[in-house]
């Protein structure tokens, strides 16, 4: 992993991944014709804009109070190849992709929760882990209900 020098050093990758991530739902909405997976990346682009924000919002000095809620894992993601993104992306790609990342984000922001000894910072970043665990469950529920469901 990265290694940071201090507090603005992670808040600046975690800015960048969510941007990174924003971008990423952002193409795979413009690349799927199914309306409803649309919506689906469409939503988690608005959501990691969100996260962006609240990161922002740190760095400048106001602090947020983590969410206190365990999220669900149906392990999906666990059972799937790592993919690259081609022109042809179809939808099951599409899915198994964003639960991939989604899955790396969760585990970028557990892993830096436990590097930092700010409590305030770690409640944060622990609340984006969370985030990025609710945003894996709604791919994994849509990959279960809709590709799944037609095998």
């Amino acid at each position: 992993m990265k290694e940071f020098d201090n507090v603005d050093d992670i808040l600046n990758f975690a800015i960048e991944k969510e941007e990174e991530a924003a971008l990423l739902y952002r193409d795979l909405a413009s690349r799927t014709e199914n309306p409803g997976t649309k919506r689906l990346f469409e939503e988690l682009t608005e959501e990691e804009l969100r996260h962006k924000a609240k990161l922002l919002a740190i760095k400048s000095g106001k602090l947020l109070a983590p969410l206190a809620e365990k999220v669900t894992d149906l392990k999906i993601s666990d059972y799937l190849t790592e993919l690259e993104l081609g022109p042809d992306l179809d939808y099951q790609q599409a899915l198994s992709f964003a639960m991939q990342a989604e899955k790396a984000e969760f585990k970028l922001y557990a892993d830096l929760a436990q590097r930092v000894e700010s409590q305030t910072l770690r409640n944060t970043l622990l609340m984006l882990a969370q985030e990025e665990a609710k945003h894996k469950l709604k791919l994994e529920i849509e990959y279960d209900e809709h590709v799944l469901a037609e095998n």
